[in-house]
């Protein structure tokens, strides 16, 4: 049965992509080896499902579109640059999401169960964070020529968005990097 690598998350919109990819510019003359998030994909996840049968999108479209109905728009702001696993010791660069933080883990959060429930999604060992992924460090050298510039970083005004929908989304991964296909539109009427 085919199956696709399927997330859901929102959109961050063109004012965020433009200010993320001019910081990406900015850290890359670090000399770090980083695989960049490409300007096009950058987006917030709610749920990482992985590979999922072809056969379930529906419902999971249905359960977003659920979820999505209770939930108003609301505004999102991205702030401040981290790093997992912490800052000294960047593997997987960030950018913070300070206003709409909470509409989305209320939209994780109603997600989370029904996702569970149909076997399409397996819950993760630490709680959900909603962050704006940057770009990942190639390796420990990359990591500790970066960590030095993440405390200039901490008031990054990485702009803001109107959040009026969740996206359902199949990636492929290619040669150049994940290609990323809309599945399916939710739009929040809470």
């Amino acid at each position: 049965m085919p199956r696709t690598r399927t997330f859901i998350g929102v959109d961050v919109g063109p004012d965020i992509r433009g200010r993320a990819a001019a910081l990406q510019q900015s850290l890359a003359a670090s000399g770090a080896s980083v695989k960049w998030t490409e300007p096009p994909n950058l987006h917030v996840t709610l749920l990482f499902l992985g590979e999922v049968d072809d056969r379930e999108l529906v419902d999971i479209c249905r359960l977003a579109s659920a979820a999505a109905a209770r939930e108003p728009a609301f505004p999102l702001r991205v702030s401040g640059v981290g790093a997992f696993p912490t800052p000294r010791r960047p593997k997987i660069l960030w950018g913070g999401i300070t206003d709409g933080a909470d509409s989305l883990v209320r939209l994780h959060a109603a997600l989370e169960q029904p996702l569970l429930d149909l076997g399409a999604y397996r819950r993760e060992e630490r709680a959900y964070t909603p962050h704006l992924t940057l770009g990942r460090a190639k390796a420990d050298e990359d990591a500790n020529a970066l960590a030095p510039l993440l405390p200039k970083l901490l008031a990054w005004d990485g702009g803001r968005a109107q959040i009026d929908e969740v996206i359902v989304y199949a990636s492929e991964m290619r040669r150049d990097g994940p290609e990323y296909t809309v599945v399916g539109r939710a739009e929040l009427k809470g």
